[in-house]
């Protein structure tokens, strides 16, 4: 279940999880902005950037990666991050955990922290590229949220079918388990798998 306050504590499998984001990132970065003259990040949920202990979160290590990275100076292309978190709260806590880090960020470095779902900030985005007939930079999007919603295979899909883009999904299967069996979350893992399929597996007995 999502936390009700603003900041909370840092559970063993989120460290986990950013741990895998900061390995990945620490090999991507180098790649895709010594290749591309603009790249984004792209963090879905960010949530406050602190855990209550002052832990980092998934927002912060992105940043850092890129700023303690051993190659640095060799990165000549663009980045933008993009944090999108929905709780206003969280997003302000956010931006003023980011603002620590402005007289520290080097010319190729930019940020923004948008208040609203990942779902509705992306459709907006792919929709201009889709008005320019463009596509969007090459892309990191972490999508990693408190149960299902919001997340629809549909969102997904579009980003994927950009050249250069990527996503790092985390299923919150305990949530989908939880709530399978009630009619009004149907909606959801519909729009979370893009299809009914999903209704074939939804009487098999867990094993763990």
């Amino acid at each position: 279940m999502p936390p009700n306050s603003t900041i909370w504590p840092l559970e063993a499998h989120t460290r986990g999880k950013h741990l895998v984001l900061q390995e990945y990132m620490n090999a991507w970065l180098p790649i895709m902005t010594t290749t591309n003259a603009r790249v984004l990040f792209i963090d879905a949920f960010a949530g406050p950037g602190e855990y209550s202990a002052g832990e980092p979160g998934s927002p912060i290590i992105a940043l850092k990666t890129l700023l303690d990275h051993k190659a640095l100076d060799q990165m000549k292309g663009k980045i933008h991050y993009l944090f999108i978190e929905k709780e206003p709260d969280r997003a302000q806590h956010l931006l003023a955990v980011l603002q620590e880090y402005d007289a520290t960020l080097p010319p190729i470095c930019t940020y923004e922290v948008i208040q609203s779902t990942f779902d509705e900030t992306l459709k907006r985005a792919l929709d201009h590229v889709q008005q320019q007939n463009t596509s969007l930079a090459p892309t990191f999007v972490m999508i990693d949220p408190f149960g299902v919603s919001d997340t629809p295979m549909t969102t997904i899909a579009r980003i994927l079918a950009n050249p250069k883009s990527e996503v790092y999904v985390s299923v919150m299967y305990d949530a989908i388990n939880r709530f399978m069996g009630h009619p009004s979350f149907e909606p959801h893992l519909t729009d979370l798998f893009g299809c009914e399929d999903w209704k074939n597996v939804a009487d098999i007995a867990d094993a763990l």
